[in-house]
């Protein structure tokens, strides 16, 4: 007979491509990963690996065995969150979120799960939106926080709040009209999210929607740099408003209004989960409740507030 041990072995070998990635991700040695696919051949009598190759290419058979593993244990997780009291919920959660996301209202987030469910491990990425989308459709994350790509994600959706932007730029880059048509911002040089980037791909093509055609762009896809960039005068981005206020009042960036403004952009929790007792469901809930975009990790005040 298999076990569960042997068939979480087999999931995330085929996972992460490899059994030293495997043993790293259930906190166990290779050796012992090595052991449970053995075990696992034996009870089956077929090879799960093809082991003429130094990677762990699985076979054929093994790929039929692995689709009832990944079915097999996503069973066993929903069984133990529907008849589990939080208190008590053993297991492990993936979240994966963008950089918004983690400099303002993150370790709320963290926080909250921790409380609401003590005995759970949780476990976060930062990326970009296209890359936690990826990740999530291969099963490497349980749980993303982007921002909505269509009105018909390929996933469980639950809408958990807005995040207004505005055009920024350092007092000393531009001194002129503080509201502008939305066309002139082409003049400019601009510092823009490219298309990895949910906040990038939702702002370019607000600004093809209203026909204006960019000309000087430099492609930003790290948010800290972006601000860094706009700081020291290098041009004009889309940046997040609430969170940077403090910067805003302290002189070190300017904001431009244009006509029409920047929409706000609607963040969302998916996941792939069906059942809305499952445990992505709940933090997905939680993420509603604790998600603030007005807050920011690195504001000086808030560190001060904290200690």
């Amino acid at each position: 007979m298999f076990t569960f041990k042997q068939m979480e072995a087999l999931y995330w070998i085929v996972q992460l491509g490899s059994f030293e990635a495997a043993a790293g991700k259930l906190n166990s040695s290779q050796s012992a990963i090595s052991k449970r696919i053995h075990e696992l051949e034996s009870a089956f009598d077929f090879a799960v690996f093809d082991r003429t190759s130094r990677t762990a290419r699985i076979t054929e058979k093994g790929s039929e065995l692995f689709e009832y593993a990944k079915e097999l244990l996503g069973r066993r997780d929903e069984i133990v969150e529907r008849v589990s009291a939080n208190e008590v919920l053993l297991r492990r959660i993936r979240i994966g979120v963008t950089e918004l996301t983690a400099l303002t209202w993150l370790p709320n987030l963290i926080s909250a799960i921790r409380a609401e469910y003590p005995k759970v491990i949780v476990e976060a990425e930062v990326d970009l939106g296209t890359t936690l989308r990826e990740r999530l459709a291969a099963d490497i994350v349980d749980l993303i926080i982007v921002p909505e790509a269509s009105s018909s994600e390929r996933f469980a959706s639950v809408p958990v709040g807005k995040a207004e932007h505005a055009w920024m730029c350092s007092p000393s880059r531009y001194a002129g009209k503080s509201t502008i048509p939305l066309a002139e911002i082409a003049q400019f040089p601009l510092l823009l999210q490219g298309n990895l980037s949910g906040a990038g791909l939702f702002y370019a093509r607000f600004l093809s929607e209203h026909g204006v055609s960019l000309a000087k762009v430099l492609t930003v896809n790290n948010l800290v740099a972006q601000v860094g960039l706009t700081v020291s005068g290098m041009g004009i981005s889309h940046l997040p408003k609430s969170c940077l206020n403090y910067m805003i009042s302290a002189g070190a960036l300017k904001i431009i209004r244009t006509r029409p403004a920047l929409p706000p952009i609607q963040y969302v929790a998916l996941h792939r989960g069906e059942h809305t007792y499952s445990l992505c469901n709940q933090v997905s809930q939680l993420a509603v409740k604790y998600c603030d975009f007005s807050v920011n990790i690195l504001d000086p005040r808030a560190i001060q507030s904290a200690s």
